[in-house]
């Protein structure tokens, strides 16, 4: 029976995906609620599981297209199982009678894929009584389920409190999952690339020392060629169907002594099992990475330690195009000794591993560039910049950023006398913090002022958002603005972090920028653009008469919707930013 495979719905507002990768081919055998591909919307990036198991017989939607929702994507053939399970088939129909007696080999190949489920299930039963539960813990208001990208640890390491036991990738974060108590990992309940939903268990922790429940399933597949040597009727087939169902019966078994007990008989196989497993080879040079085997041996090719590169793919997965990048770099670094001398005096910068390359856009790249066009085709955008004297800031920040950093545990940065003015002068100016509703054809004044701050990364520009910056002092802005742009780029931030922001702020000058035509973000009204500080000689009105001083400048850049905010508008409102940051009056939150 023909199962078929479609694009589900994925939001209240999303009407078609992209097709951004298919993780199993055609022919190839797939588990009910496996991964089966990967599809990216305009508001997420996430994995379409099978809806049951059996082969993969069509894929009707290829890489990179785009359908609609409810629109066919594949066809799974669930009528006669997957092939291995075929040829199992006639063995067991000219027999019936003998089935009971040959109930240890026969069930086992036919069941290859639920036997391990129930074999989990019932060690997760026997270790909770003992352990404790490693669950999913809730990761946003909206998210109800969750992928596991990496264990961090294996089962019977010792782990703390605290410490990152796994990764877990969702729809809208990546974020790493402590272990709640100190102990033995005992038993891992969902491995990689299998998805749980919020309070799902995904391990069990038990006591310092204790003896691990699924200590001996990893090793099952090197004790394989063990499982056909009691069965002498069938040596031939036992070895090719079972392979993957050994372990309920060398389960006791290590993988060591597995060559050892048989040693009359298995002695070929272990031939065939030693070239075929190349987990060992490469987890010496990849601290457990996520990679394919195609990635795999394109890095042993190349000579490229896997434990090295920088996976750019979901969960942080190598890649091929990562392998190939990291191997030209090596490459050029090779080559940069001979080059040293001439290039050394010059400081010349370095060649990007990049130049030259055409590489697949990452899905954080995509969802960036499709945000920010809907941005621009949905709003009629325009940018009015003022220039301001921060000299009387920085003054203030030279004087407090010492003790203001033993008092706070914070550096003072320059961002949260910026964020500070922008929210104070929001709520002067209302119309620079509302959003438009399209569908109502309404205008909503939002009554706090919960400012994003555009983070810089190296997964890309992410925006987290300090809520109720309004209320909120100096001190409290650079503890916040500190906490979230830490979390970014350590890959902690929540999906709650990155909702809800009524206005923005990009500080595009701490690149050298001297100012930038920000893109407003969808359901904004504005964004604010801060440019880079520099010193220039100003004209300066003084008591004494005007002269010519040497100030510390930068521009303000503010891009707005014109449907909502007028250019007077605009000009009001960065007028009032500039009033406030060259008036300067922090001493009082500053301690000074």
């Amino acid at each position: 029976m023909a199962v078929s495979v479609t694009l589900p719905a994925l939001g209240e507002s999303v009407t078609e995906g992209t097709v951004t990768r298919w993780l199993k081919a055609e022919g190839e055998r797939v588990e009910a609620d496996e991964p089966l591909l990967e599809v990216s919307t305009d508001k997420v990036d996430t994995e379409i599981p099978s809806p049951a198991s059996g082969v993969l017989a069509s894929i009707k939607v290829a890489e990179d297209e785009t359908v609609e929702v409810g629109a066919e994507l594949a066809v799974i053939d669930d009528g006669s199982g997957a092939p291995a399970a075929a040829p199992a088939a006639p063995a067991a129909e000219p027999a019936p009678a003998p089935v009971p007696t040959e109930a240890p080999t026969a069930p086992s190949t036919e069941a290859a894929a639920p036997a391990p489920a129930p074999t989990a299930e019932a060690a997760a039963g026997d270790s909770g009584a003992s352990g404790t539960d490693v669950v999913l813990p809730a990761l946003g208001e909206s998210v109800t389920e969750g992928t596991v990208t990496r264990w961090l640890k294996a089962v019977g390491d010792s782990v703390e409190a605290d410490e990152p036991l796994l990764e877990v990738s969702t729809d809208k974060v990546d974020t790493e999952i402590p272990s709640p108590v100190a102990g033995t990992l005992l038993e891992i309940l969902v491995e990689e690339d299998g998805t749980a939903e919020v309070g799902a268990r995904l391990a069990v922790i038990g006591a310092a020392g204790a003896a691990p429940a699924a200590a001996p399933a990893p090793a099952a597949p090197a004790p394989a060629p063990a499982a056909p040597a009691p069965a002498a009727p069938a040596p031939a087939p036992a070895a090719q169907a079972p392979a993957p169902v050994a372990p309920p019966a060398p389960a006791p078994a290590a993988a060591a002594p597995a060559p050892a007990a048989p040693a009359p008989a298995p002695a070929p196989a272990p031939a065939p099992v030693a070239p075929a497993a190349p987990a060992p080879a490469a987890t010496t040079g990849d601290d457990g990475a996520y990679v394919t085997p195609l990635v795999r041996k394109l890095a042993a090719e190349n000579g490229v330690n896997l434990g090295s590169v920088q996976g750019t793919g979901v969960g942080g997965r190598i890649r091929k195009q990562d392998v190939i990048a990291a191997a030209e770099a090596a490459k050029a670094a090779a080559a940069a000794p001979k080059a040293a001398p001439a290039a050394a005096p010059k400081a010349a910068a370095a060649v990007s591993p990049l130049r030259g390359q055409t590489v697949k856009m990452t899905r954080m790249r995509k969802v960036i560039g499709d945000n920010m066009m809907k941005a621009l085709h949905s709003q009629a955008q325009l940018t009015s910049v003022v220039e301001v004297d921060v000299t009387r800031i920085m003054r203030l920040r030279a004087q407090a950023k010492e003790a203001f950093a033993a008092r706070e545990g914070v550096k003072l940065s320059p961002m949260p006398f910026y964020v500070k003015a922008a929210a104070q002068a929001l709520k002067a100016h209302p119309v620079v913090n509302a959003r438009i509703n399209e569908d109502e054809g309404t205008i909503t004044y939002f009554d706090s002022e919960n400012i994003g701050i555009a983070v810089d990364s190296e997964k890309g520009l992410m925006t987290p958002v300090i809520k109720g910056a309004g209320d909120l002092n100096i001190a409290g802005i650079a503890k916040k603005t500190a906490e979230l742009a830490a979390n970014v780029r350590a890959s902690k931030i929540t999906p709650d972090d990155l909702a809800g922001a009524t206005f923005t702020i990009s500080n595009t000058g701490s690149r050298g920028a001297l100012f930038d035509t920000v893109i407003v973000p969808p359901n904004q009204a504005a964004i604010l653009g801060i440019g880079a500080t520099v010193k220039r000689p100003v004209v300066v009105e003084t008591p004494e008469g005007t002269v010519i001083g040497i100030r510390d400048m930068t521009f303000l850049s503010l891009s707005y919707d014109h449907r909502l905010v007028d250019g007077a508008d605009a000009a009001r409102y960065l007028t009032a930013v500039k009033e406030i940051l060259e008036a300067g009056e922090f001493e009082v939150e500053l301690g000074l």
